[in-house]
């Protein structure tokens, strides 16, 4: 995978939200903006 550019589409995606329910990028879909971070260390000492 090529690290995304400023601009690019993001890929679509879900993530659970709780045991029964996700939630997925596509839920988004029509807002003005959507903001993701990851943190890819986080919880794991490094």
């Amino acid at each position: 995978m090529t690290m995304p550019n400023v601009g690019d589409r993001a890929p679509d995606f879900s993530l659970p939200v709780t045991r029964e329910q996700k939630v997925g990028l596509r839920d988004f879909l029509g807002k003005k903006s959507v903001v993701l971070a990851f943190y890819p260390l986080d919880f794991t000492g490094g």
